[in-house]
């Protein structure tokens, strides 16, 4: 694994480009299942975080989509 990858999967909030990193999808995809209310963040003042467990549990809703 890793370094980069390793670093990431310690963490418990990422910035949006970090979670699309570990989704391996696009930043701007990121932000776009944010404002959906598909990928949940907090606000820690000017800034928007996403707990490891709101990634987790957005992945987890993909198993359950329709094919």
């Amino acid at each position: 694994m890793s370094t980069a990858l390793t670093a990431l999967v310690d963490r418990l909030l990422y910035k949006p480009e970090e979670a699309a990193e570990a989704l391996a999808i696009g930043r701007s995809t990121v932000y776009e299942l944010m404002a959906e209310g598909a990928l949940k963040y907090i606000k820690l003042g000017r800034t928007r975080r996403i707990r490891r467990t709101d990634i987790e549990a957005y992945v987890d809703s993909l198993a359950t989509l329709p094919h």
